[in-house]
């Protein structure tokens, strides 16, 4: 049996839909039973609704030890998508809780289960940083500590130290790293996160458009990559997951025509989006609300970091579907 984390989340859900499809005997976790909604609703999207209920759903907590113990009751692998995504400064102990040790929790009883193979979803986020002589960022470019990071990036890293600490300790291990993970427009009303905060920005008529880049992939190669890997003899590896390093104006613009609406026609300079997120601070602390523009969301917009594919392309063969071609073709589900 197959245990899936953060089934309520875009990549688990997705996830959770191609097991399903591919037969295999499924359980999946929740905190909320609200939130199983969300991962029904992206099963009806998808037309696969009578599928939904093959889901062996259980209530648990990766940071809870006792609901645990009754969900690895019969699992010989794991796929672990669960982790809190915040670059709210205000969220570094929950993200650091969360991710960093419920992700050791998830690693220990793996191991004390006897769990044939753990899949972990990382993020590019966690990926090192790159030297001056070098152009692209690969899965053996050096984590610099003395360097900034978001407080997201910090847990995630850490996680990865949990699953590696793992393969020291016996469990055979895959972790992923995708970029920026495009799901079809129609999501952004299930999901907030990710691409989808992309989605909603256009939709409500965001103006400004900056020439920073990052890697982009879409939620099926990611979901797709991720059982290949799980099913070959790979293990003890980690992979870069993106199709493609978009300029976030190009992604901007065709989503805007996906959506049929005006694309962001201001450019927004690196010295404005810092004026931007020091303002966002200020107002966000005299009327208690929460952040929507950080320092490191700040920086991310304007930096042109370029990351490497050719591992898993040498590893698996694998060919990635086009990005912006993605977007345009699932606009109408």
């Amino acid at each position: 049996m197959i245990l899936v984390t953060g089934g309520t989340g875009l990549v688990g859900a997705h996830l959770l839909l191609h097991l399903i499809e591919n037969e295999e005997n499924v359980k999946a976790i929740y905190r909320n039973l609200k939130n199983i909604q969300k991962t029904k609703s992206v099963f009806e999207l998808y037309k696969k609704g009578d599928l939904f209920e093959k889901i062996n759903w259980l209530e648990a907590d990766i940071l809870d030890v006792p609901s645990l113990e009754t969900a690895f009751i019969g699992i010989e692998y794991v796929y672990h998508c669960a982790a809190l995504i915040s670059f709210d400064p205000k969220d570094e102990d929950a993200l650091r809780k969360t991710n960093i040790e419920g992700t050791a929790n998830m690693v220990n009883f793996s191991l004390a289960k006897g769990v044939k193979k753990f899949c972990f979803v990382s993020s590019i986020a966690a990926l090192g940083d790159l030297p001056q002589h070098e152009t692209y960022i690969t899965e053996e470019t050096d984590w610099n500590p003395e360097k900034p990071h978001s407080d997201y990036a910090i847990s995630k890293y850490g996680a990865e130290m949990e699953v590696w600490r793992g393969v020291q300790e016996g469990l055979d291990v895959m972790i992923i790293n995708p970029g920026v993970i495009l799901a079809p427009a129609s999501t952004r009303s299930i999901f907030e996160h990710g691409s989808n905060e992309l989605y909603a920005k256009v939709a409500n008529g965001l103006s400004f458009y900056t020439l920073g880049n990052t890697g982009f992939i879409t939620i099926n190669d990611v979901v797709r990559i991720a059982l290949e890997l799980m099913k070959s003899d790979i293990k003890n590896e980690r992979f870069t997951l993106i199709a493609d390093n978009i300029v976030f104006s190009d992604i901007l613009s065709t989503i805007a025509q996906v959506l049929k609406v005006k694309k962001p026609t201001i450019h927004a300079t690196p010295l404005f989006m810092n004026f931007l997120w020091i303002a966002d601070s200020l107002f966000s602390t005299l009327l208690f609300q929460k952040r929507s523009l950080t320092r490191a969301t700040a920086k991310a917009s304007y930096s042109k970091h370029l990351y490497s594919n050719e591992k898993i392309k040498t590893a698996l063969g694998t060919v990635f579907s086009d990005v912006h071609q993605y977007v345009k073709d699932f606009s109408k589900l």
